[in-house]
This record gives C-alpha cells, structure tokens and sequence, in this order.
C-alpha cells in the first residue's frame, strides 16, 4: 500500500469507490447497452457477486451484533424500569420525526404538484402483499423459539428476547456477572469484525453502484423527473434541516459535528439500502464516535432499524399526491390527516415485513380510496430513491439515540466534540 493510500480514510476511499461505480456503470450502460458479454459477465457476473459477498458479510454480524449488544446494554442496567424509560422516548421520538417527515411531504407534494399534466401508462399493476393485523403484530414481538427468529433475521424477536435474557442476568446474581463477563468479550470481538469487514467496503460500494447503474433505466426516471426529484428534494430536507433543528433543540448538540461523523453510515445505508445490513455500522458509529453508552445505543439502534420510517413516510406522501393528481382524484384535507396518521402509525405496525415500504403504501392508499396499481408507476425508479431513504433512516437512528442518551445522561460529550474519535483511526493498513 502506498503512502498516499495509506492517509485516505476509511470515508475517503469509500465515497470514491461510489463514484468510480456510478461512472462505470453509466459507461457501460452508454458504450454497450445491449451487451450479452457485459450482462453475464459483470453486470450479473463479478459486480453481482463481489455486491452480494459485501451485503451478506454485514448481515451476517447483524444477529449476533444485536443479540450481544443488547443483552450487555441491558444487564449493565442499575435500573431494569430505566428499559421502559428508554423505550418510552425511543419510541415517542421515532413516532414524532416520522409524523413530520409525511407532513413536510405532503405539504411540498401539494404546492409542485408532480403529477399534474402526466400521462402515464395507468394500466400498471401492483399486488401488495397482506399487511398483518396489529394484534398479530404485537404477538410476534415474542419468540416462540428463539433460535428459530434468530435464523429467520426477526429483529423486534430478538431484541425482546435479548431484553428479556439481559434483565434475568442482571437480577440472578453472581452466575449473571460471570456470564455477561462473555458477552462483553463476544462484543469485543464482533466490533473488531466489523472494524475488518468495512475495510472491504469501497470494493463493495463499487460493485453494488457498478452494477446498479449498468442495469438502470434513465428513460424511467426522465418520465418521473418531477416526481422523483421532488422525494429527493424532501429527504434532504428532513436529514439536512429537521433532524439538525431537533438534534440542536433537544440535546443542544452541534449538528455539524454529527452529520460530519454519519457520513460513513450515510453512504453504507445508500449502498445497501437497508437499515438492518447497515446496522453494524450504524452502531458503531453511534458508541464509538457519537459518544452514546452501549446501554442506550444497542437498544436505540437495532429498534430504529426495525420501526424508523422516516425515509418511506416521505416517499408515502409524495407517492400519494402524485398518484391522487395522475389519477385525477381530490384529496381533502380530512384524507391528508387520514394519511399522516395512518403512516406513522403503519411505521411501526408493519415492522419487520418484507417489501415493507410499499405494503405501508398500499395501505396509505387503501385509507384515501386511491387506486392501489398506481404504485405500479413509480417502481421502475423506487429503487434510487430507496438507497436515498435508507441514508435518511440511519441517520434519524443515530440522531435519536444521541437524544436520548443525552437525557439520560449516557452520552460522553467529549467523544461526541473529538474529531479523532473516529473510526478511519482504527483502520487495518
């Protein structure tokens, strides 16, 4: 490794393999559109593969990161009542910042009108999958078998379960004490993993923005220029103006230096878009930079990551505007409180199934009386701002678990203010 390679940081060498993906990608796309060789070969071939190996590594430290981090935050615990205190705030925080996020999209959506004067194919299909009822959501929240929701990836399973398995180490005495002396060395351990895998990360940035932008169709987005820059614009908004406002008037914290140090998490989460495979990051970023005690942070985290939907509530209120105004139908202002109630509320009573953010759609829908197919129009560009969503959800994750700390007195202020407690500082030459 050269010298010069050797002072890139991690966050460096990360945004330039983004970039130099992207222009690949779009090269190929514009040299060879229709060509068989760089389809099979590195579009679905090497690209495809070195992705899918960087995803599955961060998802294979989820399970493990969540189960041990949380059982260690739990048991470290004076106060087992504080977990309701934390839930309570967690919770009420992430209601809150979504129920703004579809306000705010709504009230743009309704001044540009994005729909207005379109003309699309409104012969579109969706099927959206069954929604699960809210009894039966609060029902799985326990595992019958926990080994079988850990194999499954149910996140709001494992986090009871590993609450639950916390708190019975913290009261049952001295057998607790020498068994969380293992955890803390397993959460040594797996954070250390973490640290190895995100050194392979600017590889996997670009293979996974390599091939995404060889198969993207830019006539799609051409068709949904309005439409799409629109969520682009409103997601910035939120991750750039409200979260900042919030951070500031709740915690008193500089948002700079926040936004500053969730760089690295932003860019994982619009890699993968997904909160849970970014989650590892996320959490480290979150104790080891931002200064939050593990016993706030594992719990704040993995529930954000499960029930935060700040990114999807904005794609909703859009989404539903525009397909009000492409199908010519009046909303009145009792159906846009309909929908802003009905997706926050859906942000947590959809948690944890799968196409999550269009099963919430089809509801949102469902309740205003419009027609569910015309999700069908705004697919073929769902996936670009999906990667944008997910950025805004990591960061509204870290945001509120530094609220939270704070006002329970878990956050360090000095690790939080120290520009070197960063994580490029700890990379393997």
């Amino acid at each position: 490794m050269s010298e010069n390679n050797k002072k890139l940081s991690l966050t460096s060498r990360i945004v330039i393999g983004m970039f130099a993906g992207i222009i690949v990608g779009i090269l190929l796309k514009a040299l060879f559109p229709d060509s068989t060789l760089v389809e099979g070969y590195l579009s679905k071939g090497l690209f495809f593969v070195v992705g899918q190996i960087f995803i599955s590594s961060l998802q294979m430290l989820v399970v493990p990161l969540v189960f041990v981090s949380l059982v260690v935050g739990t048991c470290s615990l004076s106060d087992p009542s504080k977990l309701g205190r934390l839930g309570g705030k967690a919770v009420g925080l992430y209601l809150i910042t979504t129920a703004i996020a579809i306000t705010l999209a709504i009230s743009l959506a309704v001044l540009v009108q994005p729909g207005t004067g379109i003309e699309l194919d409104t012969n579109a299909t969706y099927e959206p999958k069954a929604a699960p009822s809210l009894a039966q959501v609060i029902i799985d929240l326990f595992p019958t078998n926990p080994f079988n929701a850990f194999a499954n990836g149910n996140m709001l399973q494992i986090i009871v379960f590993a609450l639950l398995f916390g708190i019975a180490m913290a009261l049952v005495g001295k057998p607790g004490e020498r068994v969380k002396t293992l955890f803390e060395d397993f959460n040594e351990i797996i954070m250390k993993l973490v640290i190895i895998l995100m050194n392979i990360a600017p590889y996997g940035v670009f293979a996974l923005m390599a091939k995404l932008f060889a198969e993207t169709s830019f006539e799609t987005i051409f068709s949904l220029a309005k439409y799409f820059l629109l969520v682009l614009a409103v997601l910035f908004i939120h991750m750039l103006i409200t979260y900042p406002i919030i951070l500031k008037g709740l915690a008193g914290m500089s948002p700079l230096t926040f936004l500053k140090k969730m760089r690295e998490v932003q860019i994982f989460g619009f890699s993968t878009a997904s909160s849970n495979a970014t989650m590892p990051v996320t959490l480290e970023t979150v104790t080891k930079r931002l200064g939050v005690h593990n016993s706030v942070g594992s719990f704040t985290v993995p529930l954000g990551a499960t029930i935060n939907m700040d990114g999807t509530a904005i794609m909703q209120g859009v989404a539903t505007v525009f397909i009000a105004q492409v199908y010519l139908v009046d909303l009145s202002m009792a159906d846009y409180l309909m929908v802003v109630l009905t997706a926050t509320l859906a942000s947590v009573g959809t948690a944890g199934v799968p196409g999550v953010g269009m099963i919430m759609l089809a509801m949102v829908l469902g309740q205003v009386g419009l027609p569910v197919e015309g999700i069908g129009l705004i697919i073929g560009v769902d996936r670009l701002l999906d990667m944008t969503r997910t950025a805004v959800n990591v960061t509204g994750d870290a945001m509120v678990s530094v609220i939270v700390a704070k006002s329970e007195g878990a956050l360090d202020e000095d690790v939080f203010n120290d520009a070197k407690a960063d994580i490029d500082e700890r990379n393997l030459s």
